[in-house]
């Protein structure tokens, strides 16, 4: 599971993620403790970029497949592009990528408005 990290220079507190398999578990527990789809994470690069990630089922009605949807968010939260990956695909994004190289955080999940 993610540890705390301090705070990165100018930003809020953030947790690294610290393997693949947490990304799925973080976004349900925040969808679970927020009752609000998705969770933010961000890449700790020079650009800082945030994406939204959505976990859904691996199957829909109608058996179509489905898994992780991942948003690139802009500077005001809004949506730049989506994608519907599945987890194979998912595995290859920068997101993991991005993890793997240790610069994978979250915001800590806030209940309160």
């Amino acid at each position: 599971m993610p540890q705390p990290t301090g705070r990165l220079p100018g930003r809020h507190r953030l947790l690294f993620v610290q393997a693949p398999e947490d990304i799925e578990v973080l976004v349900k527990e925040s969808e679970v403790l927020t009752g609000r789809s998705g969770r933010t994470f961000v890449i700790a690069g020079a650009d800082r970029l945030v994406y939204r990630v959505h976990w859904q089922p691996l199957t829909e009605p109608g058996g179509h497949a489905a898994g992780p949807v991942v948003e690139r968010l802009g500077h005001h939260g809004e949506v730049l592009s989506r994608q519907h990956l599945q987890l194979w695909e998912f595995l290859e994004h920068s997101l993991v990528e991005a993890q793997a190289a240790g610069q994978l955080f979250t915001p800590p999940v806030r209940t309160t408005p």
